[in-house]
Parts: C-alpha cells; sequence; structure tokens
C-alpha cells in the first residue's frame, strides 16, 4: 500500500500562515529530494532487456523445453525422434529397410529406403529448400495436414530441427528423383548450401548421421544396448519393415550383436513371446491381433490396433503400449480402451456362467494377471508433452474398445475350457485383494479389545499358552457335555453352530461376513492370512471335536481346510490336533470298553470279553449325547485319551494343495472324479447309508 500511495501525485501545498515561518523543516527537504527507488528500478529494465530467439536458439538455451532435460533419456531421445521419422516412411508404406549404425565418437547413423526428404526450394523461403527448412526451423515438417502421413509419430515438426540444434555436427543425405544431395550443420547452422551431389540410378530415401554435442549432454554417450532394444522394438512394432543394427565392434558387448537383422512378421506376438520365455503361464496360447479402428464420419478407417496378452500364472505383470510406433509408458486413452474392452468382455462372461462373483472383478485384477502390448495407429494423436509419454486422445479409449471388446468376447467363446479357467484365477485374485483391503483397513486393536472374547467361549483359568488347550464342538448340546467333563483350569470349549462356511469355495466377501470364523479367529487371538501371529496364541493346542460319524467327518474336514487355508501357521507350529471320540460302549459288568468304529467293536467284542457273555452295546448318538464322564475318560482326559497332530508335508506342498482343491474347491467335477477313481476302494464301513 505504500508503494501504491507514493506514486499517487502530490496534493499542492496548503498556504502557510503568517507568523508561523515559511521555511519547511529539514527532514521534509531531504524527503523531497531523494530518488524514487521504484523508478530507479524501472530505469534499469527496458525494451533493452527483451531478448528475441531467433532460428534454434531457444533449443540450445532450453533444451529440457523440447526434450525433458539434459540427462540421459533425454540424449537417447534424440536417436528415438530420428529413428521414428525413417518409421513413419515405413508405417505409410515408403520404406522397408531402416539401418541403424553406432559408431566409434558417439556417432550415431540412420538410413531409410523411403521417398527421402524433398530437396526443391520451399514455396514460403525461396532462397531456401525444403531439407534446410526441416532442420532448421522449428515446427515444419510433411506430419501436420496428414496429406503425406496417414498416421505418424512426429508431429510437432520439432523433431529434426532440435537434433540438428543439440549436435555439435549434422549430415544430411537424400537419394531423390535419381539424385543424391547432401548439406553440412555444425550446432544447428548450416556449413554451406544444399549441394547436389551426383546421379543414382536405383537409390532413395534419407541418410543421417548427427555427434550430439558434449556441450549440452557432457560426457555422456549413446548405450549400444538401450538402441538395440529401441531398435528391437520398432521392428516388432511393424511387422513390414526390417531394421539393420550395427555397432562398432568396441561397443558390442554382452547381449549386444555387431550386426543383426530385425524383422518379425508376427509383430508383437513374437516380441511378447520373445521376453516370457519359459514363464509359467496360467493358459497355452496368446490372446493377439490387429484390427482397424471404427470409421470415422467419412467413412474411411481411422487407424488400426495391435495387441497381444499373455496370462500369467505367476511373475510380474506388465503393460507396454505405443502410439504410432512412439512408445508411451505412461499410457493414456489407449490403454483405457484396452482395460475396458478386457474388463467388460470377462465380465461378460461370468455372467454367462452365472457366476455372480465376477462382479467384485476390478481392472487392476485382470491387469495383474497379463503380460500384454498394445500398439495403436491413429490419425492426429495427441501426446502429453513434446516427449511423448502418454496419449491425451479423449476418442481413443472409445475405438479402441469398440475394436478389441467383440474380438475378445468371441475369443472367450471360442476357448470355453481356458476361459473358465481366466475367470477363476481372475476371481481369485479379486477375493485376495478383498481379504488384504480388509485385514489392512482393521483398525489395530487396544489391549482391551484383545482380550475381548466372543459371548460362547467358555474360557480356562489359565493364561499361559504352553499350558492351555482349546475344544472346538459341533453345537450347544456337544458344548454342554464338553463343559462338564473339562478341566477347568486349562480347557476352554467353544460350540460352533452346525458346519462351518467352507473357505475353500466361498467369496471373500462370505468369510469376512461369518460370524462363525470370526468368533473362532477372535477366541483364538492369533489374528488370521497376513496378520497370522504365533505369539499371540492364547492356546498350545487347537483342538477339534466333532461325532464320529460321516457328518463330523465332514465339519472337522471344513475346520482343516478353513485352518490350512487362513492360518497356515498354526498347522506348521503343530497347534492343530483331531479329537478321537468312540463311537460304541461295550459293557459287561463292571467291565466297559469303548470301540471307535464297526470294525473296532467287533475286534474288542471277541478279545475284551469272554465268549457268550452278554455285553450292553451302547452306541453314541454324539458328543451331545455322551455322557460327561465318558467324554472326559475317552476324549478329553489327557492321561486317556488320543489326539491326532494335523500336519501338512513339506516337501510336497503342490500335492496338499492341489488334494484341498480337488476336494473342497469350488470345482464339483473335480470331486466327482476322486468318487470315480476311488469308488472300488471304499468299504460299506466307510459310506453313510
Amino acid at each position: 500500500m505504500n508503494d501504491l500511495f507514493s506514486r499517487m501525485p502530490t496534493p499542492p501545498a496548503k498556504p502557510v500562515p503568517a507568523g508561523r515561518g515559511s521555511a519547511r523543516p529539514a527532514s521534509a527537504r531531504s524527503a523531497a529530494t531523494a530518488p524514487d527507488p521504484v523508478h530507479a528500478a524501472e530505469q534499469g529494465y527496458s525494451a533493452r532487456d527483451i531478448e528475441v530467439l531467433e532460428g534454434l536458439e531457444p533449443v540450445r538455451r532450453r533444451p529440457g523445453m523440447y526434450i525433458g532435460g539434459t540427462d540421459e533419456a533425454a540424449l537417447h531421445h534424440l536417436a528415438a525422434e530420428i529413428i521414428d521419422n525413417a518409421m513413419d516412411e515405413a508405417v505409410a508404406g515408403h520404406a522397408t529397410t531402416i539401418d541403424v549404425a553406432l559408431e566409434a565418437g558417439n556417432l550415431l547413423s540412420v538410413r531409410d529406403n523411403g521417398r527421402g526428404i524433398p530437396v526443391d526450394p520451399h514455396p514460403k523461403f525461396k532462397d531456401r529448400s525444403a531439407l534446410e527448412v526441416i532442420f532448421t526451423t522449428l515446427h515444419s515438417g510433411g506430419k501436420f495436414s496428414g496429406k503425406a502421413y496417414a498416421t505418424s509419430g512426429g508431429l510437432h515438426g520439432v523433431g529434426s530441427s532440435v537434433v540438428n540444434a543439440l549436435s555439435s555436427r549434422l549430415d544430411v543425405e537424400v537419394a531423390r528423383d535419381r539424385a543424391v544431395w547432401r548439406q553440412s550443420y555444425e550446432r544447428g547452422r548450416p556449413l554451406g548450401p544444399l549441394e547436389k551431389v551426383g546421379p543414382t540410378q536405383n537409390r532413395r530415401g534419407t541418410w543421417l548421421r548427427f555427434v550430439p554435442d558434449a556441450e549440452i549432454f557432457g560426457p555422456l554417450a549413446f548405450s549400444a544396448q538401450r538402441l538395440y532394444r529401441l531398435c528391437r522394438s520398432k521392428a516388432f512394432l511393424f511387422r513390414g519393415v526390417t531394421l539393420r543394427w550395427e555397432c562398432d565392434p568396441s561397443l558390442a558387448r554382452g547381449d549386444v550383436p555387431e550386426r543383426a537383422v530385425l524383422h518379425f512378421p508376427g509383430g508383437l506376438a513374437d516380441s511378447l513371446r520373445d521376453e516370457l520365455g519359459s514363464a509359467p503361464a496360467l493358459l497355452s496360447e496368446l490372446w493377439s491381433g490387429e484390427a482397424d479402428l471404427p470409421a470415422g464420419p467419412g467413412g474411411a478407417a481411422t487407424g488400426r490396433v495391435e495387441w497381444a496378452v499373455a496370462w500369467l500364472e505367476a511373475g510380474e505383470a506388465s503393460l507396454a503400449s505405443f502410439c504410432n510406433t512412439i512408445p508411451t509408458p505412461q499410457g493414456g486413452t489407449h490403454e483405457a480402451g484396452f482395460r475396458n474392452a478386457l474388463l467388460k468382455g470377462l465380465r461378460g462372461w461370468g455372467e454367462q456362467r452365472a457366476n455372480k462373483r465376477t462382479a467384485q472383478v476390478t481392472p487392476e485384477d485382470l491387469l495383474g494377471a497379463v503380460a500384454a502390448k498394445l500398439s495403436a495407429f491413429i490419425r492426429e494423436p495427441q501426446f502429453q508433452g513434446q516427449t511423448k509419454e502418454r496419449l491425451t486422445n479423449v476418442e481413443a479409449t472409445r475405438l479402441v474398445e469398440t475394436a478389441l471388446r467383440d474380438r475378445f468376447d468371441h475369443w472367450l467363446a471360442g476357448h470355453p475350457a481356458q476361459a473358465d479357467a481366466l475367470l477363476a484365477a481372475i476371481i481369485e485374485r479379486a477375493e485376495d485383494r478383498l481379504r488384504r483391503r480388509e485385514q489392512k483397513d482393521t483398525s489395530r486393536k487396544t489391549a482391551t479389545n484383545r482380550l475381548r472374547l466372543p459371548g460362547k467361549l467358555v474360557d480356562c483359568s489359565r493364561t499361559r499358552a504352553a499350558e492351555t488347550e482349546i475344544f472346538l464342538v459341533e453345537g450347544d448340546s456337544a458344548g454342554g457335555s464338553a463343559k462338564q467333563a473339562r478341566n477347568r483350569e486349562t480347557q476352554a470349549i467353544l460350540p460352533l453352530r452346525g458346519k462351518i462356511l467352507n473357505v475353500a469355495s466361498a467369496s471373500a466377501e462370505k468369510l469376512r461376513g461369518n460370524q462363525e470364523l470370526r468368533d473362532l479367529v477372535e477366541a483364538l487371538g492369533c489374528g488370521q492370512g497376513a496378520r497370522y501371529d504365533a505369539a499371540r496364541l492364547r492356546y498350545g493346542r487347537v483342538i477339534i471335536m466333532t461325532d464320529a460319524d460321516v457328518d463330523g467327518a465332514h465339519i472337522a474336514s471344513l475346520l482343516m481346510t478353513f485352518f490350512y487355508r487362513e492360518l497356515p501357521g498354526l498347522i506348521a507350529g503343530g497347534h492343530l490336533h483331531l479329537a478321537q471320540p468312540p463311537l460304541f460302549r461295550l459293557t459287561h459288568g463292571a467291565k466297559t470298553v469303548y470301540a471307535m468304529d464297526d470294525r473296532d467293536r467287533a475286534r474288542k467284542l471277541k478279545s475284551a470279553f469272554k465268549a457268550g457273555a452278554k455285553v450292553e452295546v451302547s452306541r453314541f448318538k454324539g458328543l451331545g449325547e455322551m455322557p460327561p464322564v465318558d467324554l472326559k475318560r475317552t476324549t478329553m482326559d489327557p492321561a486317556q485319551r488320543t489326539l491326532l497332530r494335523v500336519v501338512t508335508a513339506p516337501e510336497d506342498h503342490t500335492a496338499t494343495e492341489d488334494r484341498v482343491e480337488s476336494l473342497m474347491g469350488r470345482r464339483p467335477e473335480l470331486r466327482f472324479q476322486f468318487i470315480q477313481d476311488n469308488a472300488r476302494t471304499a468299504s460299506d464301513e466307510m459310506l453313510d447309508v
């Protein structure tokens, strides 16, 4: 505000009344004669300070505006610009061969057999050839109108001129109209006019050689490995071109050959197979193809798209995308169309299979299981920035999605077995994601909350885990008998309501919402999944105690499946056991013997009693019907009981996983096959008739 006031005109001084004197104070006089600092600053900034950078000087002053910096990535961007120009000729159908050579002294040479840069005088700059205009004038080129190139990677008209500006030396030679022309430049300035070297009969195209300027890039040099990978990717992206690679013998090392011919008729599919090698795949074959993009208003195709997708069983997922052979590492709208097509196609297949769990699948679940390459060729692409790392054309999403969706639907319908396997794998990934999110979102419990136990739990009085055990029993009736038979100091009882959820075939959502399993995990106190902590386990032994019949065996199987999938550390630590309650009580006089099953009963009737003795045989209908004294004596008293410890074979984890999946998983046909394979070995005693 003071500055603003200082610039306002000073009001005229009022007359000084007679008798008061006419002299002003010294301070006022000095203020009037002191220089104005704002005015002085304005005088120091004038039209002479306004610079006008002409020609290619802006590029040399601010290279980061054009190639993203002066680091190694920016250096190699120069090479990409020149190779992309040659690729544009090939994609337009005018070139079939591109030669790329890295020579000693950081010299890069790129030659194509295309039409050759025009050399006739430019109509606007009549004193200069079109070639010189292209290499010395920003925003000049033949790719603005779309007449010379239907699709191209160079759109801004700055590629060749920027490379010229940032090179200490650049030579360009053009074979066109049966003549050879040449011109040389130094740091963007021509060393002379375009010269006609001589005639040629069968040669055509453009040959360009340049050395990046050390004043800009310092000691940085081209990487043969990086350039060779770039050439391979360009050859994969357009199957109609052959790239011939050559580098100085001193630079050829590792996986970089001194010479190579790069031509891949299979396009992206060849590229993906080459990268994956022998990596394990979920499906036996790739899904690949190419298609024209939907026609525009005039009826002509707006471009085309090519893709290759491998479904991975394990390994790191990846999606490499390109537009007009330009890598787009940050993705963009063409990738969005690709994701939409895959997601909608898979969800549509799930709806046909009446699988409601497909609705929970997200693009992340789907793309997390693929290695894919996507290449789009579109008219007038719009990139984010000069380095072209992201495609921004809004219409590209719809065009790519429309082109791929029908073809993905047809592929799924033509490969139903593989489509079902893919659907099951993606749903499993989605459920794993939901389970991890549930565990992450669950707030850390306080000490008080950790001690909060389910209401059905009848806990023991001791707190040292090594001295205690918990019995998991089926139903309140069995729980009542177990409560009376237990040792109150060391034995806890948790009744479960009937058959628990089969976690091998249930969705993550159902697992999270199952109260019985939540009570069980809460009673154990050790957490589940990735949050399992053996140090927080409240009991040294977890004992599954179910009826000695088929239903009891099924409940025990469901519980073991739950522990195997959600608390594998409990099994690995040797904490899980199976109780062995008897099925029969045999009594004669004061003698009582217990039998585990029919075969055991027959054997003990002969061995434990005299022949002809009238033995009273009682069959326990279940633990709830068993007198507490019998339950304690046979099943719960550590001095008399028999426990089976549940273990898995660490050297054969795959076999265990396969058995759990076949018997308890989502595919009933695997259980049916198991029954068929083992039906002949099953006896009548094993069947619940």
